[in-house]
């Protein structure tokens, strides 16, 4: 007798998506004035009239459903547990639920050793537009203008 096979319920973000990605790390401060790493994951502005703000929201979310489930601002930010490979000190490897694929990221030093010593890092997936070539001012204006109208995601990542 054959039976049908369930397919999963996430749709994996496959290699093409994966490398579009822009990334940029951080430390920051938490509401104690806690040192805190941070990671932000956005794709660059649409090449063609079919990749609009809206496609590129989906495709973002597909990125935060691959990574376990990420939060919005107004809720309890979850622990998507051990997402981050230490790969040396200046590159880690982000993981993502269901495809063998992941993103390999330049970190500084000094980040990668706040994550290997505090076992943790926010995530934030951005779900608006943002160009790979964006320096700290855009990226503040950016966090700035896509926290205003909840299209942040957020999550804690462990180092696996």
């Amino acid at each position: 007798m054959l039976t049908t096979c369930t397919p999963p319920t996430i749709t994996a973000p496959g290699p093409g998506l994966l490398a579009a990605l822009g990334a940029w790390t951080w430390l920051g401060l938490d509401p104690a004035d806690t040192p805190l790493a941070h990671l932000l994951l956005a794709h660059p502005p649409g090449r063609t009239a079919r990749e609009t703000p809206a496609v590129i929201e989906v495709r973002m979310r597909r990125i935060a459903d691959a990574l376990g489930g990420l939060a919005t601002p107004q809720e309890r930010v979850p622990n998507l547990g051990a997402k981050l490979l230490m790969v040396n000190p200046t590159t880690v490897l982000l993981r993502f639920d269901g495809t063998r694929y992941g993103v390999r990221l330049p970190v500084r030093p000094g980040w990668a050793q706040h994550v290997r010593r505090n076992g943790q890092a926010v995530i934030t997936v951005g779900l608006a537009p943002l160009s790979r070539s964006a320096d700290l001012a855009d990226v503040d204006a950016y966090l700035n203008a896509t926290l205003a109208c909840s299209d942040l995601l957020f999550g804690v990542v462990c180092p696996a």
